[in-house]
Protein backbone atom coordinates (compact mmCIF):
# COMPACT_ATOMS: atom_id res chain seq x y z
CA UNK A 1 0.00 0.00 0.00
CA UNK A 2 0.83 3.74 -0.10
CA UNK A 3 1.93 5.70 2.52
CA UNK A 4 3.35 9.21 3.41
CA UNK A 5 6.44 8.39 5.03
CA UNK A 6 8.42 10.61 7.24
CA UNK A 7 12.44 10.12 6.44
CA UNK A 8 14.03 12.83 7.56
CA UNK A 9 13.12 15.63 10.34
CA UNK A 10 10.96 18.65 9.06
CA UNK A 11 11.84 17.88 5.71
CA UNK A 12 8.95 16.53 3.11
CA UNK A 13 6.80 13.10 3.55
CA UNK A 14 7.70 11.36 1.03
CA UNK A 15 5.07 8.97 -1.01
CA UNK A 16 6.59 4.91 -0.99
CA UNK A 17 5.07 1.85 -1.04
CA UNK A 18 5.04 0.01 2.02
CA UNK A 19 4.20 -3.26 3.92
CA UNK A 20 0.92 -3.51 5.76
CA UNK A 21 1.22 -6.98 8.07
CA UNK A 22 -2.35 -8.54 8.77
CA UNK A 23 -4.58 -7.81 11.90
CA UNK A 24 -3.19 -10.07 14.81
CA UNK A 25 -5.16 -11.08 18.06
CA UNK A 26 -6.92 -8.45 19.18
CA UNK A 27 -6.31 -6.34 16.33
CA UNK A 28 -8.66 -4.81 13.28
CA UNK A 29 -7.46 -3.80 9.29
CA UNK A 30 -9.06 -0.78 8.67
CA UNK A 31 -9.11 0.66 4.87
CA UNK A 32 -9.30 4.33 5.59
CA UNK A 33 -11.45 6.65 3.78
CA UNK A 34 -10.45 9.91 5.15
CA UNK A 35 -7.86 11.70 7.57
CA UNK A 36 -7.11 15.14 9.15
CA UNK A 37 -3.98 16.75 8.91
CA UNK A 38 -3.28 17.39 13.12
CA UNK A 39 -0.38 19.56 14.73
CA UNK A 40 0.58 17.00 16.56
CA UNK A 41 1.56 14.91 13.32
CA UNK A 42 3.36 18.16 12.17
CA UNK A 43 5.25 18.58 15.36
CA UNK A 44 6.50 14.73 15.24
CA UNK A 45 7.67 15.42 11.16
CA UNK A 46 9.30 17.89 12.69
CA UNK A 47 11.23 16.40 15.27
CA UNK A 48 10.09 18.64 18.19
CA UNK A 49 9.00 15.36 20.60
CA UNK A 50 11.75 13.00 18.76
CA UNK A 51 11.30 9.74 18.01
CA UNK A 52 12.55 6.69 15.43
CA UNK A 53 13.05 7.20 11.46
CA UNK A 54 11.57 6.53 8.97
CA UNK A 55 8.23 6.86 10.53
CA UNK A 56 4.91 7.19 9.36
CA UNK A 57 2.25 9.60 11.22
CA UNK A 58 -1.31 10.65 11.03
CA UNK A 59 -3.77 9.31 14.01
CA UNK A 60 -7.21 11.45 12.82
CA UNK A 61 -8.80 9.05 10.60
CA UNK A 62 -12.33 7.38 9.57
CA UNK A 63 -12.84 4.44 7.07
CA UNK A 64 -14.45 1.19 6.81
CA UNK A 65 -13.15 -2.65 8.75
CA UNK A 66 -11.19 -4.81 6.09
CA UNK A 67 -11.08 -7.47 8.66
CA UNK A 68 -11.12 -8.97 12.06
CA UNK A 69 -8.62 -10.77 13.85
CA UNK A 70 -8.67 -13.11 17.16
CA UNK A 71 -10.53 -12.47 19.79
CA UNK A 72 -12.13 -9.22 18.47
CA UNK A 73 -15.93 -8.79 18.97
CA UNK A 74 -17.94 -6.14 18.23
CA UNK A 75 -16.81 -5.15 15.01
CA UNK A 76 -17.37 -6.67 11.48
CA UNK A 77 -16.00 -6.45 7.91
CA UNK A 78 -17.80 -3.42 6.27
CA UNK A 79 -17.94 -1.39 9.35
CA UNK A 80 -17.82 2.46 9.30
CA UNK A 81 -15.55 3.61 12.53
CA UNK A 82 -13.16 6.14 13.54
CA UNK A 83 -9.40 5.32 14.14
CA UNK A 84 -7.90 7.30 17.06
CA UNK A 85 -4.67 6.81 18.99
CA UNK A 86 -6.47 5.91 22.18
CA UNK A 87 -5.21 2.88 22.68
CA UNK A 88 -6.64 0.97 26.06
CA UNK A 89 -5.60 -1.91 27.22
CA UNK A 90 -8.22 -2.88 29.53
CA UNK A 91 -6.39 -4.14 32.77
CA UNK A 92 -3.93 -0.93 34.11
CA UNK A 93 -5.53 1.06 36.73
CA UNK A 94 -6.72 4.32 34.79
CA UNK A 95 -8.28 1.27 32.24
CA UNK A 96 -10.01 0.09 35.02
CA UNK A 97 -11.38 3.58 36.79
CA UNK A 98 -12.78 4.12 33.13
CA UNK A 99 -9.85 6.38 32.17
CA UNK A 100 -8.83 4.78 29.28
CA UNK A 101 -7.02 7.92 27.66
CA UNK A 102 -4.70 7.58 30.47
CA UNK A 103 -3.88 4.01 30.24
CA UNK A 104 -0.18 3.33 31.54
CA UNK A 105 0.80 0.33 28.55
CA UNK A 106 3.05 1.44 26.49
CA UNK A 107 2.76 0.44 22.80
CA UNK A 108 6.05 -0.49 21.15
CA UNK A 109 5.91 1.63 18.24
CA UNK A 110 9.20 0.60 16.45
CA UNK A 111 8.36 -2.69 16.09
CA UNK A 112 4.43 -2.30 14.84
CA UNK A 113 2.60 -3.90 11.97
CA UNK A 114 4.81 -1.47 9.43
CA UNK A 115 7.70 -2.25 7.52
CA UNK A 116 9.56 -0.62 4.12
CA UNK A 117 8.87 -1.86 0.95
CA UNK A 118 12.68 -4.42 1.48
CA UNK A 119 11.30 -5.54 4.77
CA UNK A 120 12.80 -2.57 6.87
CA UNK A 121 11.89 -0.97 10.41
CA UNK A 122 8.64 1.77 9.78
CA UNK A 123 7.96 3.51 12.88
CA UNK A 124 4.28 2.83 14.02
CA UNK A 125 3.30 6.74 14.20
CA UNK A 126 1.43 7.55 17.49
CA UNK A 127 0.42 3.78 17.13
CA UNK A 128 -1.86 4.44 14.46
CA UNK A 129 0.15 5.76 11.00
CA UNK A 130 -2.53 6.96 9.24
CA UNK A 131 -1.08 9.40 6.63
CA UNK A 132 -1.40 5.71 4.69
CA UNK A 133 -4.00 3.60 2.71
CA UNK A 134 -4.82 1.25 5.29
CA UNK A 135 -4.25 0.63 9.24
CA UNK A 136 -3.81 -2.13 11.23
CA UNK A 137 -4.80 -0.79 15.07
CA UNK A 138 -5.98 -2.15 18.83
CA UNK A 139 -9.30 -2.73 18.49
CA UNK A 140 -10.19 -0.33 21.45
CA UNK A 141 -8.72 2.21 18.89
CA UNK A 142 -11.94 2.30 16.77
CA UNK A 143 -15.41 3.70 17.74
CA UNK A 144 -18.23 2.69 15.39
CA UNK A 145 -19.83 5.79 13.31
CA UNK A 146 -23.44 5.49 11.04
CA UNK A 147 -23.06 4.24 8.11
CA UNK A 148 -24.08 7.75 5.97
CA UNK A 149 -21.77 9.45 8.14
CA UNK A 150 -19.51 12.01 5.54
CA UNK A 151 -15.96 10.62 6.48
CA UNK A 152 -14.28 13.86 6.18
CA UNK A 153 -16.31 15.07 8.74
CA UNK A 154 -16.30 11.89 11.06
CA UNK A 155 -12.50 11.28 10.73
CA UNK A 156 -12.49 14.70 13.23
CA UNK A 157 -14.08 12.87 15.61
CA UNK A 158 -11.01 11.08 16.18
CA UNK A 159 -8.47 13.61 17.96
CA UNK A 160 -9.50 17.29 16.98
CA UNK A 161 -13.36 17.36 18.50
CA UNK A 162 -12.77 14.90 21.32
CA UNK A 163 -9.61 16.72 22.37
CA UNK A 164 -11.43 20.15 22.58
CA UNK A 165 -14.88 19.58 23.21
CA UNK A 166 -13.37 16.66 25.68
CA UNK A 167 -11.53 19.74 27.62
CA UNK A 168 -14.64 21.43 28.34
CA UNK A 169 -17.00 18.21 29.15
CA UNK A 170 -14.63 15.77 30.49
CA UNK A 171 -11.88 17.18 32.67
CA UNK A 172 -13.10 21.37 33.28
CA UNK A 173 -16.72 20.35 33.64
CA UNK A 174 -17.70 23.42 33.06
CA UNK A 175 -20.11 24.51 35.15
CA UNK A 176 -24.03 26.02 33.50
CA UNK A 177 -24.22 29.85 33.44
CA UNK A 178 -20.16 30.04 34.46
CA UNK A 179 -17.22 31.94 31.94
CA UNK A 180 -14.47 30.89 29.76
CA UNK A 181 -11.66 32.24 27.89
CA UNK A 182 -10.26 29.75 25.36
CA UNK A 183 -7.22 30.64 23.99
CA UNK A 184 -6.77 29.65 20.19
CA UNK A 185 -9.48 29.46 17.76
CA UNK A 186 -7.72 27.03 15.16
CA UNK A 187 -9.40 23.23 15.00
CA UNK A 188 -9.14 22.11 18.86
CA UNK A 189 -10.23 25.81 19.95
CA UNK A 190 -13.21 25.70 17.78
CA UNK A 191 -13.96 22.77 19.36
CA UNK A 192 -13.39 23.59 23.07
CA UNK A 193 -15.79 26.71 22.15
CA UNK A 194 -18.28 24.09 21.44
CA UNK A 195 -17.81 22.10 24.39
CA UNK A 196 -18.00 25.12 26.39
CA UNK A 197 -21.38 26.04 24.81
CA UNK A 198 -22.61 22.67 25.26
CA UNK A 199 -22.04 23.03 28.86
CA UNK A 200 -24.18 25.59 29.22
CA UNK A 201 -21.41 28.15 29.83
CA UNK A 202 -22.82 32.08 30.06
CA UNK A 203 -19.52 34.07 28.68
CA UNK A 204 -17.26 32.44 26.23
CA UNK A 205 -14.39 34.62 25.16
CA UNK A 206 -12.21 33.48 22.50
CA UNK A 207 -8.77 35.10 22.54
CA UNK A 208 -6.38 34.69 19.33
CA UNK A 209 -4.22 36.90 16.92
CA UNK A 210 -6.33 36.61 13.87
CA UNK A 211 -9.46 38.49 13.78
CA UNK A 212 -10.79 36.25 11.01
CA UNK A 213 -10.64 33.56 13.32
CA UNK A 214 -12.18 35.53 16.22
CA UNK A 215 -14.96 35.88 13.64
CA UNK A 216 -15.11 32.20 13.01
CA UNK A 217 -15.10 31.24 17.05
CA UNK A 218 -18.34 33.43 17.01
CA UNK A 219 -19.94 30.88 14.57
CA UNK A 220 -19.10 27.85 16.82
CA UNK A 221 -20.63 29.57 20.09
CA UNK A 222 -18.26 31.90 21.51
CA UNK A 223 -20.28 35.55 22.90
CA UNK A 224 -16.93 37.84 22.38
CA UNK A 225 -13.65 37.63 20.87
CA UNK A 226 -10.64 39.51 22.21
CA UNK A 227 -7.17 40.22 20.17
CA UNK A 228 -4.52 38.53 22.10
CA UNK A 229 -2.27 41.44 20.55
CA UNK A 230 -4.05 44.10 22.53
CA UNK A 231 -2.12 46.00 25.43
CA UNK A 232 -2.61 43.22 27.94
CA UNK A 233 -6.16 41.56 27.31
CA UNK A 234 -6.85 39.65 30.37
CA UNK A 235 -8.21 43.26 31.16
CA UNK A 236 -9.80 43.49 28.15
CA UNK A 237 -11.70 40.08 29.16
CA UNK A 238 -12.20 41.20 32.50
CA UNK A 239 -13.98 44.40 31.01
CA UNK A 240 -16.17 41.85 29.45
CA UNK A 241 -17.09 39.28 32.32
CA UNK A 242 -18.71 42.24 34.66
CA UNK A 243 -14.70 43.15 35.95
CA UNK A 244 -13.68 40.06 37.20
CA UNK A 245 -12.13 37.04 35.92
CA UNK A 246 -13.44 33.81 34.12
CA UNK A 247 -13.83 30.64 35.61
CA UNK A 248 -12.10 28.48 32.96
CA UNK A 249 -9.31 29.44 31.03
CA UNK A 250 -8.62 26.27 28.26
CA UNK A 251 -5.17 26.83 26.17
CA UNK A 252 -5.72 25.02 23.17
CA UNK A 253 -2.46 26.43 21.58
CA UNK A 254 1.24 25.13 22.18
CA UNK A 255 2.62 28.42 22.16
CA UNK A 256 4.40 29.05 25.44
CA UNK A 257 3.27 33.12 25.45
CA UNK A 258 0.07 32.05 25.65
CA UNK A 259 0.16 29.41 29.02
CA UNK A 260 2.12 32.25 30.33
CA UNK A 261 -0.33 34.73 30.38
CA UNK A 262 -3.32 32.78 30.60
CA UNK A 263 -3.34 32.68 34.71
CA UNK A 264 -4.11 36.63 34.41
CA UNK A 265 -7.34 35.60 32.83
CA UNK A 266 -8.37 33.37 36.25
CA UNK A 267 -11.00 35.01 38.61
CA UNK A 268 -10.19 33.15 42.58
CA UNK A 269 -11.12 29.60 42.38
CA UNK A 270 -10.72 29.23 38.66
CA UNK A 271 -9.11 26.42 36.42
CA UNK A 272 -6.36 26.22 33.96
CA UNK A 273 -7.08 23.41 31.53
CA UNK A 274 -3.50 22.45 29.65
CA UNK A 275 -4.84 21.46 26.10
CA UNK A 276 -2.12 22.83 23.48
CA UNK A 277 0.98 20.84 23.17
CA UNK A 278 4.43 23.13 23.24
CA UNK A 279 7.65 21.27 22.00
CA UNK A 280 9.45 19.18 24.34
CA UNK A 281 11.71 21.33 26.60
CA UNK A 282 9.03 24.28 26.28
CA UNK A 283 8.98 25.42 29.83
CA UNK A 284 6.50 28.59 31.63
CA UNK A 285 7.97 30.28 35.15
CA UNK A 286 4.84 30.76 37.50
CA UNK A 287 4.67 32.04 41.30
CA UNK A 288 3.38 29.42 43.33
CA UNK A 289 2.43 31.63 46.25
CA UNK A 290 -0.13 33.31 43.33
CA UNK A 291 -1.75 30.13 42.21
CA UNK A 292 -1.85 28.82 46.16
CA UNK A 293 -3.63 32.34 47.23
CA UNK A 294 -6.16 32.54 44.29
CA UNK A 295 -7.60 28.68 44.78
CA UNK A 296 -6.12 28.55 40.87
CA UNK A 297 -6.76 24.88 39.60
CA UNK A 298 -4.06 23.40 36.56
CA UNK A 299 -5.07 20.30 35.02
CA UNK A 300 -3.68 18.68 31.99
CA UNK A 301 -5.97 17.28 29.38
CA UNK A 302 -5.16 14.69 26.99
CA UNK A 303 -7.08 13.71 24.10
CA UNK A 304 -10.24 15.72 26.25
CA UNK A 305 -9.91 12.50 28.85
CA UNK A 306 -11.93 10.78 26.69
CA UNK A 307 -13.98 7.33 26.75
CA UNK A 308 -14.96 6.63 22.44
CA UNK A 309 -17.59 4.12 23.78
CA UNK A 310 -19.24 7.00 25.74
CA UNK A 311 -18.51 10.02 23.91
CA UNK A 312 -18.25 9.06 20.30
CA UNK A 313 -22.53 7.92 20.60
CA UNK A 314 -22.86 11.34 22.14
CA UNK A 315 -20.93 13.49 19.52
CA UNK A 316 -22.52 12.02 16.98
CA UNK A 317 -25.83 12.43 18.00
CA UNK A 318 -25.36 15.95 18.57
CA UNK A 319 -24.10 16.37 15.22
CA UNK A 320 -27.35 14.44 14.27
CA UNK A 321 -29.53 17.09 16.22
CA UNK A 322 -27.65 20.03 14.47
CA UNK A 323 -25.90 20.78 18.04
CA UNK A 324 -22.02 19.93 17.12
CA UNK A 325 -20.40 21.46 13.85
CA UNK A 326 -18.79 19.35 11.83
CA UNK A 327 -19.14 19.93 8.24
CA UNK A 328 -17.74 23.42 8.92
CA UNK A 329 -14.34 22.45 10.19
CA UNK A 330 -13.65 21.07 7.27
CA UNK A 331 -11.34 23.32 5.59
CA UNK A 332 -10.14 21.79 1.99
CA UNK A 333 -9.61 18.23 0.89
CA UNK A 334 -6.15 16.81 -0.39
CA UNK A 335 -5.31 13.37 -2.43
CA UNK A 336 -2.73 11.55 -0.50
CA UNK A 337 0.08 12.99 -3.19
CA UNK A 338 -0.87 16.32 -2.17
CA UNK A 339 0.18 15.89 1.94
CA UNK A 340 2.85 17.99 1.90
CA UNK A 341 0.60 20.79 0.14
CA UNK A 342 -2.01 20.44 2.90
CA UNK A 343 0.79 20.11 5.73
CA UNK A 344 2.44 23.31 4.50
CA UNK A 345 -1.42 25.33 3.92
CA UNK A 346 -2.19 24.13 7.92
CA UNK A 347 1.36 25.16 9.44
CA UNK A 348 0.54 28.68 7.50
CA UNK A 349 -2.78 29.09 9.48
CA UNK A 350 -5.01 29.03 6.60
CA UNK A 351 -7.06 26.02 7.91
CA UNK A 352 -9.20 24.77 10.54
CA UNK A 353 -9.03 21.30 9.68
CA UNK A 354 -7.25 19.93 6.32
CA UNK A 355 -7.80 16.41 5.16
CA UNK A 356 -6.65 13.38 3.29
CA UNK A 357 -9.08 11.57 1.13
CA UNK A 358 -8.76 8.22 -0.40
CA UNK A 359 -11.18 6.43 -2.82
Amino acid sequence: MKAAVCREFNKPLVIEEVNLRPALAGEVEVRLAAVAICHSDILYAEGAWGGNLPAVYGHEAAGHVVSVGAGVTGYAVGDAVLVTLIHSCGHCVPCNHGQPARCETGVDRDHGPLTTADGGPLHYGLQTAAFAERVVVHASQLAKIPGDMPMDSACLLACGVITGVGAATNTAKIRPGSSVVVIGAGGVGLNAIQGAAICGAAKIIAVDLSAEKLAAAREFGATDGVLASEDKPHRVVKALNGGRGVDYVLVTVGAISAYQSAPQYLCRGGMLVMVGMPPSGAEVHYEPVNIAAASHVIAGSNMGDTMLTRDIPYLVGLYQQGRLKLDELVTRRYRLAQINEAIADTVAGNARRNVIVFD
